[in-house]
């Protein structure tokens, strides 16, 4: 099963960046512009049990995408799977650390492409690559926002 890891450190306390991350438009603020992707419904705040809906366009063809919390942690993690999509399995972990009174912000992801392991090794590179962009993005947003309010 492939794996994908992103960390930044963000001069800001883990309460501001988790309290950021509690935001109700959140994923309107973290989806990079140039995504074909659109938020259906954030339902839940970061609690388990929270439902995030969106439809995401492969080409031509719109797709579901349904994740559930299935883990909090206030100030430490919460996690989300997927339980409709694309992916044959998709957990996404948000780690919270403090580290010298900053945060280490991670996300680690682990997934599943259809189609088995040829897939994961024939595209799992591709969708590593779509990730390190799209979370260079996320990181970025979320530095500049929660600094600011150091």
């Amino acid at each position: 099963m492939p794996h994908f890891k992103h960390s930044s450190l963000i001069d800001a306390s883990v309460e501001v960046v988790w309290g950021f991350h509690e935001r109700p438009d959140i994923l309107q603020i973290l989806t990079p512009p140039w995504q074909p992707v659109q938020v259906i419904r954030h339902q839940g705040g970061l609690e388990v049990g929270a439902i995030s809906e969106f439809c995401i366009w492969l080409g031509p063809f719109p797709v579901r995408w349904v994740a559930r919390h299935t883990e909090c942690q206030i100030n430490r993690v919460f996690t989300d799977a997927q339980i409709q999509g694309p992916m044959q399995s998709w957990v996404h972990q948000h780690q919270f650390a403090q580290e010298d009174g900053k945060t280490r912000l991670t996300d680690a992801i682990a997934y599943a492409i259809p189609g088995g392991w040829i897939a994961d090794i024939l595209l799992g590179w591709w969708v590593n690559a779509r990730l390190e962009q799209m979370f260079r993005y996320r990181h970025s947003v979320t530095k500049r926002e929660c600094e600011q309010h150091r």
